[in-house]
């Protein structure tokens, strides 16, 4: 079978997770899976996966083995000339993503034999803890330096700039790319 479901509930549940006794544990297993998607469907799940209540934390792990997923986008064309957008394929060789007791998922990619296996939580960016000390502006000048405390503030402001930055050379190259549908000879 390409797809297969397991769902773990009680006492021999214990073994997976602490967690899992009250919850359950629900291990999946995709393989060898070929599929077709239009971009529609995926922008269309939000109103399903919404709901007006807290979900409990279900521990899970799910495991893709050589898969591969086509997104086709089927939203109407801008440009009626346009050939029209290229398919995306996203080819999987094997991937576990596991829900922990935390309700972190983790993203696990196989490693090769010999190699520590890692796991990485994906979340949101995380804030880098500051200095154990004062970062003085101007040493023996007299002047007040940076307190402990406005080290992360200005932290905050950096990545902000970052991410104001990378959103407007992202809509400096959609421009650009606009432009050449039009002239494929211009230059900046």
């Amino acid at each position: 079978p390409e797809v297969c479901l397991r769902l773990e509930v009680g006492p021999d549940a214990a073994v997976r997770s602490p967690l899992a006794v009250q919850n359950g544990f629900l291990h999946m297993l995709v393989r060898s899976y070929a599929a077709e998607f239009c971009m529609s469907f995926l922008t269309n799940l939000g109103p399903f996966l919404e709901d007006e209540i807290i979900p409990e934390v279900i521990p899970m792990e799910i495991e893709v083995v050589d898969t591969k997923i086509t997104l086709k986008d089927d939203s109407p064309r801008v440009y009626p000339t346009s050939p029209g957008p290229v398919p995306i394929t996203l080819a999987v060789d094997h991937v576990i993503v596991k829900r922990k007791d935390d309700g972190v998922f983790y993203l696990t990619a196989l490693q090769g034999e010999g190699s520590p296996k890692q796991e990485k939580p994906v979340s949101v960016l995380q804030e880098q803890k500051a200095p154990a000390e004062c970062v003085w502006a101007a040493p023996g000048a007299g002047t007040r330096g940076l307190q402990l405390k406005e080290l992360p503030e200005l932290q905050r402001e950096l990545q902000t700039v970052k991410i104001a930055l990378a959103e407007a050379n992202m809509d400096k190259a959609r421009l650009l790319q606009e432009i050449r549908k039009y002239n494929p000879l211009f230059q900046l």
